[in-house]
């Protein structure tokens, strides 16, 4: 069973919901579990620091007497590293740009039965739909998970942007009614996490 825990992106503003979802991350892994850290949503120069970011970040979220091993991630040796990791962190950034890369990948076999957590566009592109903050539009997702996704939900993302501040009630109606409208809607707050398994 391959178990998803989808955040909302916005982790670092606030530590304590930060902590719950590394803690759902590593439920019963035991003390030193392997952690893949994809930066794929990320553009490529950017990986390496942001590995180093989390080298020092997640550490300060992990449950107590834990250790996680962490790993950066590269396309070339993706599918090797995964099955040698217990667990795989996907970094939020741009919603094109990891499409781009998992589209390259036979996603979901190659991660079965590992835990997925994702962060925002990560969380977007596993749904079969999602409303794109950065790009305030509606989008298709890889339809991995069979619902809609609407990430940093009522936050104040992009409230210094040009086009001004989201209206979260407008793009909440615009994903309801887009495409199968049965299927479930997870619009969650920042740093709130949704618990999925498939």
């Amino acid at each position: 069973m391959t178990k998803y825990v989808l955040n909302s992106g916005g982790i670092g503003n606030n530590l304590e919901l930060g902590k719950k979802f590394f803690t759902e991350v590593f439920r019963g892994m035991g003390d030193k579990p392997k952690l893949l850290i994809c930066c794929f949503a990320q553009p490529r120069e950017n990986w390496e620091s942001k590995f180093d970011e989390d080298k020092k970040g997640i550490i300060d979220l992990v449950p107590e007497g834990v250790s996680p091993i962490l790993e950066l991630a590269f396309p070339e040796t993706f599918g090797e590293q995964i099955k040698n990791t217990d667990a795989i962190y996907i970094h939020g950034g741009d919603d094109h740009l990891i499409m781009y890369w998992f589209e390259k990948f036979k996603i979901p076999n190659l991660w079965r039965d590992k835990v997925i957590a994702t962060n925002s566009a990560s969380s977007n592109v596993l749904s079969r739909y999602f409303w794109t903050c950065d790009w305030r539009q509606l989008m298709e997702g890889m339809g991995i998970l069979p619902i809609k996704f609407l990430a940093h939900y009522k936050s104040s993302y992009g409230d210094n942007d040009p086009r001004g501040a989201i209206n979260w009630e407008k793009a909440y109606e615009e994903l309801k009614n887009y495409g199968d409208e049965k299927l479930p809607i997870y619009a969650l707050e920042e740093g709130h996490y949704q618990v999925l398994e498939t």
